[in-house]
């Protein structure tokens, strides 16, 4: 097959390719914003954000316990986890220190 059919064959591929991600792209926006609209109306009703605040307020009443245990539990991970930076750090201090030491003495 000659270099130029193959590169318009090439170049047709690439195009039609190209065109089909377009149209998706184009699909996803109007699907995007055509249920944008429809959700956000529906989430702004005050019915709805009452019945989402007794659903929060009921579900955290029952289960106040296991959320403060997981949230202390959060907290001690932090803690530790900065801790151990800070000691993973001061041993990389003192590692370049002793490095730097070894290149002066010699």
């Amino acid at each position: 097959m000659p270099s130029r059919i193959r590169g318009q064959k090439m170049m047709s591929n690439e195009t039609n390719h190209l065109g089909h991600e377009l149209g998706k792209g184009a699909v996803m926006t109007v699907g995007y914003v055509a249920g944008r609209s429809l959700f956000g109306r529906l989430l702004l009703n005050p019915v709805v954000m009452l019945g989402a605040g007794i659903a929060i307020g009921y579900y955290g009443y029952k289960y106040r316990k296991e959320i403060t245990a997981a949230v202390a539990k959060a907290g001690d991970m932090g803690k530790d986890m900065v801790l151990n930076a800070k000691e993973n750090l001061a041993d990389l201090v003192e590692e370049t220190r002793e490095a730097e030491e070894a290149k002066a003495k010699e």
